[in-house]
């Protein structure tokens, strides 16, 4: 038998006018007769944090969170509905709590203490714990150009939610590379975008890239072009599926920048918000799927929006702030609008796992081989408690974990055990996370 498919490196990329972009998983890349998963090109696990802000409505009587029945028989409530086409893929996680979290200063730790369950000390400096994005990140995230990525669908207002006792560096960003090192998340699409492809090393380079170019995938059309002749026609389609993504990205992204309201008058409105709010989140995850598509890295987190956001949504028939909806004393009316932007959210976190699961890698999709948490480190908005936390976990995992479940766990059982199952789950060898006490076996 004589085996003549040609073989690239997994590392391969295409180059061009002092550009380069990287590339997906081909076949080509898989050596000729080799088992994908004894490659170095077999899919790595791609980890996802997606945070939203003011918990969810979990009232006694009025839970439209927590999933009815226990175990593999179990029914999902309005705001986790969306995820039903993921069912089998999902984990919904109760009585989970985060005591470190616990603090009058409420949404100026909330955010910084998620994925550390560690309480910070008293200090106008940040110090607090290491984030497990940043554990996992140290292990399995060093072969890749970033070892993780943080961004965000709406600014912090600049300077985050301050407290005397813990300063303003945990409310806004989820992510914590050392105990005093916290990570800003981006909240601008086209830095995010030059972030992952880059154009130019000096901001004077990159100015000048842009004049004489109209995109990055201009620069390197003619090794592509050279590439698709060495192909099969499977890589051509998976190829050409990539470059359209990071197209239509470049494309938006710069049709958003092209919006001047320069001649028009602005009435001062009492909050920023931004007139694209749903095409700013629907871009900040096509950029998380082609940052793991490419290879650029395996471990991204995200916040849906800022601690104390008075975000408004029209476009579904809310146009209150966000925060002060959040305090919704019990009034029913408040409590429904509270409601619908966590449905708003779970549809736009659902619309992002199916664009993963129609993105091949590998033996799989991006969704196969993703574990992905999505919650808040809030429960009762209106309480400000942290117990007991809206938690779900949900992707392929790479066939690590058992979905499909509805876990309902003590009171109080710590959201650390889950973080640490997560790492573990991930080959990461962690002996702890804050305060947990074990990692959860039936995952």
């Amino acid at each position: 038998m004589f085996i003549t498919k040609k073989h690239l490196s997994r590392r391969t990329v295409l180059r061009g006018a002092g550009a380069s972009i990287a590339l997906p998983l081909l076949d080509a890349m898989i050596p000729a007769g080799t088992a994908l998963a004894k490659t170095a090109a077999a899919p790595k696990l791609k980890m996802g944090f997606i945070y939203f802000p003011h918990g969810a409505v979990m009232l006694p009587g009025n839970d439209q969170w927590t999933p009815s029945g226990v175990g593999r028989e179990f029914k999902l409530a309005p705001i986790l509905a969306p995820l039903a086409p993921f069912q089998k893929q999902l984990i919904v996680v109760s009585n989970l709590g985060n005591k470190p979290a616990e603090s009058a200063a409420v949404h100026a730790i909330v955010p910084g203490t998620w994925l550390s369950c560690v309480h910070p000390h008293e200090t106008q400096d940040p110090y607090g714990g290491v984030t497990v994005d940043q554990m996992a990140a140290k292990h399995i995230g060093q072969d890749t150009p970033l070892p993780s990525l943080e961004v965000a669908t709406e600014a912090d207002g600049g300077g985050g939610v301050c407290d005397r006792s813990y300063g303003c560096s945990f409310s806004g960003t989820i992510s914590f590379r050392t105990p005093s090192t916290p990570l800003p998340m981006e909240y601008q699409p086209h830095v995010v975008f030059e972030r992952l492809f880059g154009r130019g090393d000096t901001p004077a380079e990159r100015k000048a890239i842009g004049h004489r170019y109209d995109s990055i995938l201009d620069m390197v059309t003619a090794d592509a072009n050279s590439l698709q002749r060495e192909i099969g026609p499977a890589d051509r389609a998976v190829l050409n599926d990539y470059l359209s993504s990071v197209r239509e990205i470049e494309r938006r992204v710069q049709k958003m920048e092209q919006v001047d309201l320069s001649h028009f008058k602005v009435p001062k409105v009492p909050q920023e918000v931004p007139s694209n709010f749903p095409e700013e989140q629907a871009l900040m995850f096509d950029l998380i799927a082609l940052a793991w598509q490419a290879n650029l890295t395996h471990i991204a987190s995200m916040t849906m929006a800022h601690e104390v956001s008075n975000m408004t949504y029209p476009f579904i028939g809310v146009p209150d702030a966000f925060h002060p909806v959040s305090h919704h004393q019990f009034d029913p009316v408040k409590i429904e609008k509270l409601a619908k932007i966590q449905v708003y959210h779970s549809q736009k976190f659902a619309a992002f796992l199916q664009r993963l699961a129609s993105i091949p890698d590998g033996d799989g999709t991006l969704f196969d081989h993703a574990m992905i948490l999505y919650g808040s480190n809030m429960s009762n908005s209106n309480a400000h408690n942290q117990y007991p936390l809206p938690t779900a976990l949900v992707g392929g995992a790479c066939g690590k974990i058992k979905g499909g479940q509805h876990l309902q766990y003590p009171e109080h059982t710590p959201l650390a055990n889950l973080l640490l199952t997560m790492l573990h789950r991930a080959g990461v060898p962690q002996d702890r996370v804050g305060d947990s006490t074990g990692e959860i076996s039936e995952i």
